[in-house]
């Protein structure tokens, strides 16, 4: 029976890629139709999980998809996106659009990855440490403390909270060979000493053990996603929830109908705006084992509105009230994720080992909890960006971060957004003593400490 299988497979693969050098992919990138968005067409044989393909390269070049039309019913796949740059203008950068060309077209097996849009090596030379957990003030400050004592660099790192989870996707190196670790006995340290801090020392709690792989490519975006849906972050959606969540943030509108006389499920959704939108509602449709068939995308206002023709994969629409709902409640989990919370801060300074750590301690040490953070190395700097609360609820002191600048520096730590941004105090504090000779002392010596 297994033979069988095996051979059942192995032929539609062989199908699937005779039908592929039959009727290779066609893209046509299209910039005088419209006054202000690129008009990319993509026509391709049908499969799983392609339109997820198609999207994760766009959004991987950072464009916005303004519009898209998209229908891949039976054996073909056709669809159109509108999109822009971050700036808003159209697409002319003939690398991008050679890119788009060579990865979505019939030879994308040999089209080399713009991996320094998205910040991610593509090498052998870093572990990646997935972590998962219940959130609390103080959690990624200690995170990083351990892999500092254990002579780690976090090199790249991607951390998310949602309805009090926690994940993360940490990209680390070893100290003294800026390699991967990959002696056995000190990766089962690592897991050991971070599941603990997780767990916040108590072994009663519920909490997955830390899982380390050495990776040459990685896309934290849906390791990201796939580690709160494993944690089950989307139950503390509730049937009935108000316009509102309990942090003040709008819910988005879901919802799911079923068309029964053509055997299709429709999902509606009506959200706010933002980057990556599209690929965070795709990603969990197609990882809950979804097709969609049809679909109309419109965000050139500052709503978004989704409309998905969708089909499990066995070919059925959602049969129950209970599936209908966790498909809901999914779906607003994947968009809640990725929404800003909080006062954004950026930092740019060279990087070394601890750096993290010493930033998020101080954090810590003001009541600032990171809601969300993006690190990135390249070149030798450091690119950070924090979304940091008041630990206790209230809105971020503007006092509390002139503090904390004036410790890193004014101009390595900027503010971004709301009324909290100051000007230096002295010119002492634009070097800022977090990265000059005053590096080593405590951080209490700076009366930075709240009791």
């Amino acid at each position: 029976m297994d033979a069988c299988l095996s051979y059942s497979y192995h032929m539609d693969d062989e199908i699937a890629r005779f039908i592929r050098r039959v009727n290779p992919p066609k893209v046509v990138i299209d910039n005088d139709v419209y006054k202000n968005v690129t008009v990319i067409k993509v026509d391709s044989a049908n499969k799983h999980g392609i339109l997820l393909e198609v999207v994760q390269v766009l959004t991987d070049l950072n464009l916005t998809i303004k519009k898209a039309y998209i229908s891949s019913d039976g054996g073909w796949f056709m669809d159109v996106f509108n999109v822009t740059n971050q700036d808003g203008n159209k697409v002319t950068d003939e690398i991008v659009l050679d890119y788009i060309r060579k990865s979505l077209g019939p030879d994308e097996s040999s089209c080399y990855s713009p991996r320094s849009t998205i910040g991610v090596k593509q090498s052998v030379d870093f572990t990646v440490i997935e972590l998962t957990g219940t959130d609390r003030p103080g959690l990624l400050s200690e995170l990083c403390a351990v892999l500092t004592d254990l002579q780690c660099n976090v090199v790249n790192a991607e951390i998310w909270t949602h309805r009090a989870k926690a994940a993360a996707v940490l990209q680390v190196t070893d100290e003294e060979t800026s390699s991967a670790v990959t002696d056995p006995e000190r990766l089962s340290k690592i897991r050991k000493l971070l599941g603990y801090v997780l767990t916040g020392g108590s072994r009663s709690r519920r909490c997955r053990e830390p899982k380390t792989t050495v990776s040459s490519s990685l896309n934290a975006d849906r390791k990201l996603h796939q580690l709160m849906f494993a944690d089950r972050d989307y139950d503390e959606w509730e049937n009935n929830i108000d316009d509102e969540d309990k942090i003040g943030r709008v819910v988005p509108d879901v919802d799911v109908s079923n068309l029964h006389d053509l055997d299709y499920s429709i999902v509606m959704i009506k959200c706010k705006d933002r980057p990556k939108l599209l690929f965070d509602t795709v990603f969990t449709l197609t990882d809950m084992k979804y097709v969609v068939s049809h679909a109309s995308i419109d965000a050139e206002g500052p709503e978004a509105y989704q409309e998905y023709y969708i089909r499990h994969t066995d070919g059925s629409p959602v049969k129950s009230e209970a599936e209908r709902q966790r498909v809901i409640k999914c779906l607003k989990a994947a968009i809640q994720r990725r929404v800003f919370e909080g006062l954004k801060l950026e930092l740019c300074t060279s990087d070394r080992v601890g750096l993290l750590s010493d930033v998020t301690r101080i954090f810590r040490e003001n009541s600032l909890t990171v809601t969300r953070a993006e690190v990135k190395t390249k070149g030798g700097k450091a690119l950070n960006t924090f979304y940091v609360r008041d630990a206790s609820g209230y809105e971020v002191d503007a006092k509390t971060i002139d503090s904390i600048r004036q410790v890193i520096g004014q101009k390595i730590l900027q503010v971004k957004g709301g009324n909290t941004e100051v000007k230096p105090s002295s010119p002492e504090s634009q070097t800022g003593f977090l990265f000059g000779v005053f590096k080593s002392r405590s951080f209490v010596n700076f009366g930075l400490i709240r009791s």
